[in-house]
């Protein structure tokens, strides 16, 4: 399938080299993160670019404090173990040169109005909700980013694990704009030479099923 090259070349990365993206580029990837489908094209996402190194070491900083700290309110030490192996992949944004921390505003459903007019239950207003529409979108958004990073020669990080740190994150940045929460993190930079191999993928039997 060498059309889809740039889907299947892309990793996740998590060593980066000392050298600057290219504004340019990051325009470019950002440019094809808009482009990606939202739910109502309500297009809820936000992007905030950070270069600058010293916040983004303050950030990882903020990570690692609260990530040891929720290990050590683990009641079993199988727990606590597995969440310190995990702090290594939430913090290998430290040494990236560029960290992309996404955003976005709750989604707006007509339909969610409509039932809570009609005093429906919370349980149906839970189901109609569960699918999390705005996250849809901006995964969708973030898919794009990664891949367009790829194919300008970029190696890239998704994560979400940072996330147990929000708050102080948010305060942090001091980014505002109304109704906007963080969702995730992106590392981008030039990868290491030392590219790691993609994990294995399940099956296609195992996770599609056709109804014909």
């Amino acid at each position: 399938m060498k059309n889809l090259d740039f889907i299947y070349n892309r990793k996740s990365i998590r060593k980066f080299k000392d050298i600057e993206v290219q504004e340019e580029d990051i325009i470019k990837m950002l440019d094809a993160a808009i482009h990606a489908p939202s739910p109502k094209n309500q297009q809820t996402w936000h992007f905030v670019v950070i270069e600058n190194n010293e916040l983004i070491n303050k950030i990882a900083d903020i990570v690692t404090k609260n990530h040891i700290n929720l290990a050590e309110m683990a009641k079993e030490e199988k727990q606590r173990k597995l969440m310190m192996n995990l702090l290594s992949y939430y913090t290998c944004f430290r040494n990236a040169p560029v960290l992309v921390v996404v955003y976005s505003k709750e989604y707006y459903m007509v339909e969610e109005t409509i039932l809570r007019d009609n005093n429906a239950s919370q349980d149906i207003i839970n189901e109609l909700k569960f699918p999390n529409s705005a996250a849809q979108g901006i995964g969708a958004a973030i898919e794009n980013f990664l891949l367009a990073a790829t194919e300008l020669g970029y190696g890239t990080c998704y994560m979400t694990g940072p996330t147990h740190s929000k708050i102080e994150i948010e305060e942090l940045i001091n980014f505002e704009k109304e109704g906007y929460n963080l969702m995730s993190m992106i590392a981008l930079g030039v990868a290491e030479d030392d590219v790691p191999n993609s994990p294995p993928r399940k099956k296609i039997e195992e996770v599609v099923t056709f109804i014909k």
